[in-house]
């Protein structure tokens, strides 16, 4: 078996690195506590090729592999994850484009986002829908077009081809400052089946009808925009709708595997970063004459702390390997998601125990880290829900 990374890989890691250093960790506390979004830093990573990292380079992506992104997303995370999500959440959505949209979507959509010029996001979750995807409520109706000349001034389109859109979406990634979003929909209640009969509808956010109301006092995390989304009779042109009509439910399991991969690597990261950072403050902080990482208690906490980050990290890119080589991987993606952002809450609070008094502000990068780390186990599927995949995957 194989575990070196290639060199190719290893180039990839250390030019994310600098970026880093240079143009995340200066800022990191300035964003966080503004709660505000950081597009300079976005428009830097963009032009790294950072932003849809993942997008195939015909759309103007760099065409990264999931192992790729994956090395990506550590690295980064290990250094903010509050912008690093705000740099790799700038293609949330476009996944579904990619794999099940028309060459006039991936055109329209995927290229101004690798571009940098656009951010997308994916409205999935709503105010009462959160691990139950199959409850959303959020309807979309085909009706006609009659308004369509009156608001824009152009010849009246075809009946029956816009879409009109009501609900509410809650959680959202970048819904405050994103251009579009694919928006999870139930477009036939009276489909047979508890996953048919809901679609995927791309929608921008100047349509009429389009607002966001920004979400603050989040406890980590704060430099990412998380929105609340209202769709007030939007309506989208018929050439919006991704993929198959009435299969979207299936459409959106068929990226878990990939994007709870990606969690992981979030929270691989976290605890990267935290662990170096309690490496580097054991050494310097002095107690009784000596430096507290001569105290065995401390020194056992840094080896528990390397060895789980060692253990979530092999896990992680064994998924991503995975997903690359096109395996079905439900179970193993939801163990190294579960067991990763574990690790990262983990490894986070003994960065801080480590840091003592000095880990509970924010002098100090482990105090964000330890914030930031709880939302791995929270979304693209909460801990109970990976477990609940991981028994069902090994029971069945």
């Amino acid at each position: 078996m194989e575990f070196g990374l290639t060199e190719e890989h290893q180039q990839i890691r250390d030019e994310v690195r600098r970026f880093a250093e240079n143009e995340i960790v200066p800022n990191a506390e300035k964003y966080d506590t503004a709660e505000t979004f950081p597009h300079d830093i976005v428009d830097e990573a963009a032009e790294m090729g950072l932003v849809g990292a993942s997008i195939p380079i015909e759309y103007g992506g760099a065409g990264y592999s999931t192992l790729e992104s994956v090395i990506i997303a550590e690295e980064l995370f290990s250094h903010d994850p509050g912008i690093a999500l705000s740099i790799m959440a700038c293609s949330f959505g476009t996944e579904a484009i990619r794999e099940f949209g028309t060459e006039d979507q991936k055109e329209r959509f995927l290229e101004p986002v690798a571009a940098g010029e656009k951010i997308s996001g994916a409205a999935i979750s709503e105010p009462d829908t959160g691990s139950d995807v199959s409850s959303v409520s959020t309807r979309a109706e085909k009706r006609e077009a009659q308004d369509a000349s009156e608001r824009s001034g152009t010849a009246a389109e075809k009946d029956g081809d816009e879409w009109v859109i009501n609900g509410t979406k809650m959680w959202i990634t970048n819904g405050s400052v994103g251009d579009f979003f694919v928006v999870l929909c139930e477009t036939d209640p009276d489909a047979e089946g508890r996953y048919n009969g809901f679609s995927q509808l791309v929608v921008e956010a100047d349509r009429d009808g389009f607002s966001a109301d920004k979400i603050t006092g989040k406890m980590g995390i704060r430099a990412s925009d998380t929105a609340e989304l209202v769709l007030d009779d939007v309506r989208v042109p018929e050439e919006n709708l991704i993929g198959t009509r009435d299969a979207a439910f299936m459409q959106q399991m068929y990226f878990f595997d990939e994007t709870r991969t990606g969690v992981a690597a979030q929270g691989l990261g976290i605890a990267k970063g935290a662990l170096e950072a309690a490496l580097e403050y054991a050494q310097e902080r002095e107690q009784f004459g000596k430096s507290i990482s001569e105290f065995q208690a401390i020194q056992h906490k840094l080896a528990d702390m390397a060895t789980k980050t060692e253990a979530a990290r092999n896990l992680t890119y064994k998924a991503a390997w995975n997903v690359d080589q096109g395996n079905d991987i439900t179970k193993l993606a939801s163990m190294a998601k579960e067991y990763a952002s574990r690790v990262a809450v983990d490894v986070a609070d003994e960065a801080v125990q480590i840091h003592g008094g000095a880990g509970y502000v924010n002098d100090f990068p482990v105090e964000r880290f330890y914030r930031d780390s709880k939302i791995t186990q929270i979304y693209e599927g909460t801990t109970e829900i990976q477990k609940n995949i991981i028994a069902r995957e090994l029971l069945d």
